[in-house]
């Protein structure tokens, strides 16, 4: 099967007006470059724009990652985090931008790390750190990084994330449960919003797909919060005994 011209397509569509969620360079340029169907099998058919699920996480679709790569805005030579590195597609196109040996990626599912590293490696991206890592928690023996991007939302940006951003870096991620926003950080401050979006959460140790026990303590705590947060309107929520009602 002739990919090439499937790729191009792929890009092509990515960039025209209808979609327009990336620019020719360098993102479309890497888009182009990078073999997806080393990444995505044929039954998923890798040019086609359309997510599906592999070992409990997402892949996501060419439009979406598009749309993270561009907001990271990798420059050549910049040294960059993936936290979720899934199957391997989204880094892979920044190891075209920048360089293999500048990207590093972590994830806390065993078995996509391993997915991770097989598939780079067939493209020719071996390069490339992929470490079993709690993505919260970042990569700190290679900090400070250029740029961050995280394939999980959360309600706030991880603060070990942010203390490893380079002055003048650069994350990119979706805040929020319920109404997810992706995105750009820099300094510590929210810098452009780039729309809605709707990613998993960002997972801690014991929730990883395949792992026996669930950290549903942490989990829960969190969820509560968020919901809480949510919930809070106004003035009248300081007041009214909601454990007294019936």
């Amino acid at each position: 099967m002739e990919y090439g011209s499937l790729r191009d397509e792929m890009v092509a569509s990515l960039e025209h007006d209808t979609k327009d969620v990336v620019e020719a360079v360098p993102v479309g340029e890497a888009m182009r470059a990078v073999p997806r169907h080393e990444f995505v099998d044929e039954e998923h058919r890798a040019y086609m724009d359309q997510s599906f699920t592999h070992r409990g996480s997402t892949v996501l679709s060419p439009s979406v990652a598009g749309m993270l790569l561009q907001g990271l805005e990798p420059e050549p030579d910049d040294s960059i985090l993936v936290v979720g590195a899934g199957v391997g597609y989204t880094v892979a196109v920044l190891a075209e931008i920048v360089g293999a040996k500048r990207v590093h990626a972590v994830d806390i599912t065993r078995q996509l790390v391993l997915d991770a590293r097989r598939n780079l490696r067939k493209a020719g991206y071996d390069a490339v750190l992929v470490d079993c890592r709690d993505g919260a928690d970042g990569l700190p023996e290679y900090a400070p990084f250029d740029r961050i991007l995280v394939e999980a939302a959360a309600v706030d940006p991880p603060q070990a994330l942010l203390e490893q951003l380079a002055p003048g870096g650069r994350l990119i991620m979706p805040l929020g449960y319920g109404d997810q926003r992706l995105v750009a950080i820099e300094g510590g401050e929210v810098v452009s919003d780039l729309g809605p979006v709707g990613f998993q959460p960002l997972l801690v140790d014991g929730e990883q797909y395949g792992s026996v026990e669930r950290n549903r303590t942490t989990r829960e705590d969190r969820e509560r919060a968020a919901r809480a947060h949510e919930r809070r309107r106004g003035w009248e929520q300081d007041w009214i005994d909601w454990e007294g009602q019936v």
